[in-house]
C-alpha cells in the first residue's frame, strides 16, 4: 500500500473525516483484492474484500499507530480468508475440541511417547525454540540472545514449531 503514516488521507480518514475515509477506502481496494487473491479460496475473495473494507471504516479511528496500518489492514484480510476457509471446509487447524478429543483417547505414556515423536519430527531450528521456551522456559528475550536473533523471528519460529507439532500429532 503507497500510503505513509504521514498521509494527509490516512491521517484525516484516522481523525473522523467522511470524505477522506470514502477516499482511503477506495485507493485501499485494490491493495486488499490483491492480498486476499494471495491469501483466500478464490470462492472467498470478494467477501473478505468487503468485510475488511467494513472493518477498516469502523475500527480505523481505533488504530494506534498510523505507521502499522498497513500491516493492520493486510491482517484483517488474512484473519477474513482464515474465517472464509474455515467455514467453507468446515475446518479449523487450531480445533481445540479436536485436540481435547484426541488427548483423551491417550495413556499418559502414549502422550510422553506422541510428543517426543513430534518433537523429533521438527527440523533442528524449529525442535530447538520448543525446547528453550517450553521445557527450560527461557523468555523470548532469552531465546533471541541465546540463539542470535531477533525476538519477532524467535516468536515467528516458535509459533510455527508449535503448529508443526501440533499438526504431526493430529495427523
Amino acid at each position: 500500500m503507497a500510503l505513509a503514516a504521514d498521509d494527509p488521507l490516512l491521517l484525516a480518514a484516522h481523525g473522523g473525516d467522511r470524505d477522506a475515509l470514502d477516499a482511503l477506502l477506495r485507493v485501499a481496494r485494490p491493495d486488499i483484492r490483491r492480498y486476499a487473491l494471495r491469501h483466500c479460496l478464490i470462492s472467498d475473495v470478494d467477501d473478505a474484500v468487503q468485510e475488511a473494507m467494513l472493518v477498516l471504516a469502523r475500527k480505523l479511528t481505533f488504530v494506534r499507530s498510523l505507521a502499522a496500518f498497513s500491516g493492520w489492514l493486510f491482517k484483517v484480510v488474512q484473519r477474513e480468508c482464515r474465517r472464509l476457509g474455515r467455514k467453507a471446509l468446515n475446518y479449523d487447524p487450531f480445533d481445540e475440541a479436536a485436540v481435547d478429543r484426541w488427548a483423551d483417547r491417550q495413556t499418559a505414556d502414549s502422550l510422553r511417547l506422541e510428543l517426543a515423536a513430534a518433537l523429533q519430527s521438527l527440523p533442528a531450528h524449529y525442535r530447538d525454540v520448543i525446547l528453550l521456551r517450553d521445557f527450560e522456559e527461557l523468555s523470548i528475550a532469552e531465546i533471541a540472545v541465546r540463539l542470535g536473533e531477533t525476538p519477532a523471528s524467535v516468536k515467528s519460529r516458535l509459533h510455527r514449531a508449535r503448529t508443526m507439532a501440533r499438526e504431526y500429532l493430529l495427523a
